[in-house]
């Protein structure tokens, strides 16, 4: 029986739609539900372009047992995956999907993580440290913004002239090439141990 993903995103969605279409064709599982605790988040449009179900959460119904949790147990989620998500992720859930919650960090961690390391912020402090490398690091989700353990991790070269933006499409190609097989991977792993 394919495995049920939820994906909570806060922005525009383009790897949850990478995602949801990667695993249209996939054995193990399949993306059923997308949440965003922002209204008007193009990635609830995405998904439902994609029929699949959307919805908008506020910060209380995140962290109340009788909320987002309760959604997520009556669609019979097996897995969580933050794509884009801002929000520091709830003990609530953690606690009721113990090593089923992984996140993106458009960084190499453990170096340029932590609170209000996302997007833009992420490839601005790393080109200003002088970096030769970036890249991606998917990781399991803790109480702590990005130090859960380390799944996987891709690298991209900075070049010369490289600015946030050009580096922001390196990552972007990264995300897009590897998140969803990862995710494939840990969800068969799963099924077989």
């Amino acid at each position: 029986m394919k495995k049920r993903i939820a994906i909570f995103a806060s922005g525009s969605g383009t790897n949850a739609q990478n995602i949801i279409q990667y695993f249209k064709s996939s054995p193990v599982g399949e993306v059923v539900l997308v949440l965003s605790n922002k209204r008007h988040a193009k990635v609830l449009e995405r998904a439902e372009n994609e029929d699949i179900k959307s919805l908008h959460f506020d910060k209380e119904d995140l962290f109340s047992e009788n909320g987002v949790l309760r959604i997520l147990e009556k669609a019979g989620i097996d897995f969580i995956v933050l794509a884009g998500f801002l929000l520091k992720f709830p003990e609530i859930i953690l606690n009721s999907y113990p090593n089923k919650v992984i996140n993106i960090h458009p960084a190499l961690l453990p170096a340029y993580g932590g609170k209000g390391m996302y997007g833009r912020h992420v490839h601005e402090a790393v080109i200003n440290n002088g970096e030769q490398q970036s890249g991606i690091t998917i990781h399991y989700v803790n109480e702590a913004y990005d130090e859960g353990a380390i799944i996987f991790q891709a690298t991209t070269d900075i070049s010369e002239g490289d600015t946030p933006e050009s580096l922001a499409e390196k990552i972007h190609a990264l995300e897009y090439q590897h998140f969803p097989k990862v995710i494939e991977q840990l969800l068969t792993s799963e099924e077989n141990g």
